[in-house]
């Protein structure tokens, strides 16, 4: 049972020492400097919001789940953008009164 508990406490010390060993030689990497307060990186462009812009959206992720901030921002351009997509189809369809009163074969 000792040899055992040896074992595992001599595995633990050695994978504690790679670990810092790793840390010390690689280092955390690439260290970005923050954003400035007030601003975030989701971005969407200013028209023509296509799927792929959606798919691609991150939010940034505060104590509780993403800022509120950020996916409220990002629902309103998504609405103003259907918005007006509706409203250009709508213009671009006849109006219904228009087909009634045309004429064309009726099946």
């Amino acid at each position: 049972m000792v040899t055992i508990l040896l074992y595992v406490v001599v595995i633990a010390v050695v994978a504690a020492a790679l670990f810092l060993l790793a840390s010390v030689v690689f280092g955390r990497g690439e260290e970005m400097e923050p954003l400035p307060e007030g601003t975030t990186a989701t971005a969407l462009p200013a028209r023509g919001i296509s799927g792929r812009d959606v798919r691609a959206l991150r939010f940034s992720l505060t104590l509780r789940g993403y800022d509120a901030r950020e996916v409220d921002w990002a629902l309103d351009r998504l609405a103003v953008e259907i918005d007006s997509l509706r409203l250009r189809l709508r213009e671009a369809e006849p109006s219904e009164a228009v087909m009634e009163d045309a004429p064309g074969d009726d099946v």
